[in-house]
């Protein structure tokens, strides 16, 4: 089955567990493959995209002066086998492994430590049931500073009640989807989310060459301009409003998979966004 297919199943059989939510392996299975978009990092790339069949095996990231980012294999095959639920929770909302080493960029920990404790409970479960690839991925290195923490350790976290509202857009642009993470310019101490939220100007190296992470405010420079058709198409499709494709490194494959609710209430959030300026 191609990509494409792929994408479509996906969308047909997640837009159905989300909206019966009967277990926590479900749950965890339309965020993963949904607007979580894991893959998006930790899938081995081929020339013709994702290898499906070695969904979540984990893949090199990002080579750069500053740091050598390798996604680990996260399924059954690689390291987090030999974890509790409570360590690999920790890893993924924290960035602590079991061993007390820090986890490295490019991981949205800024974001991640926002996750409820019901969907990190169920990303958890759902990742201890996909198919293990046997895939032994480079330790990451880094010639910047790491934290000792990325804050202090997080306790109960709940999430908005799941609508079609602004409110649970944000938990979905936030800690879900981590659209603001890529969308929001750095500083030296992650992102700048207290002053530039959602300004855009992050760039992306990869075989595409060089992207840009594009405005998402309600300025001009952002999406005052477009319909809100226009900015599901651009999110879910990949596609500007002319019809000119966009590049990666967004998971639009992955947002295609959203419900037709959650898509909205993205939407909706991203509307509320305060206007600001294409950083310069």
């Amino acid at each position: 089955m191609g990509p494409r297919a792929w994408s479509a199943l996906g969308v047909l059989v997640l837009s159905v567990v989300s909206a019966a939510a009967e277990t926590p392996e479900e749950r965890g299975a339309y965020l993963v493959q949904g607007p979580a978009g894991c893959g998006n990092c930790h899938t081995p790339l081929g020339p013709e995209g994702p290898v499906w069949s070695m969904d979540l095996g984990g893949r090199l990231v990002e080579d750069s002066p500053a740091f050598t980012a390798y996604a680990p294999n996260i399924t059954p095959g690689g390291p987090i086998a030999d974890w509790s639920d409570a360590e690999l929770a920790r890893a993924i909302r924290e960035g602590i492994r079991p061993d007390g080493s820090v986890i490295g960029p490019p991981m949205p920990f800024s974001m991640y430590r926002g996750l409820s404790d019901e969907d990190l409970g169920a990303i958890v479960a759902y990742l201890r049931t996909v198919p293990a690839v046997e895939n032994i991925v480079p330790a990451s290195t880094y010639n910047i500073p790491l934290p000792p923490a990325y804050g202090p350790p997080v306790g109960s976290v709940s999430a908005p009640p799941r609508a079609g509202t602004a409110e649970y857009g944000a938990y979905l642009a936030g800690p879900v989807a981590h659209c603001l993470e890529c969308h929001t310019p750095m500083g030296p101490q992650g992102p700048k989310i207290a002053t530039d939220l959602g300004r855009g100007g992050l760039e992306f190296h990869g075989p595409w060459g060089v992207s840009v992470a594009a405005n998402l405010t309600s300025h001009p420079d952002g999406l005052a301009g477009y319909s809100d058709a226009e900015i599901l198409a651009m999110i879910t499709e990949g596609q500007r409003p002319d019809g000119s494709p966009m590049l990666p490194p967004m998971p639009y494959g992955y947002f295609a998979r959203m419900t037709p609710e959650d898509a909205a209430a993205l939407v909706l959030y991203l509307r509320t966004l305060p206007p600001l300026p294409d950083a310069m």
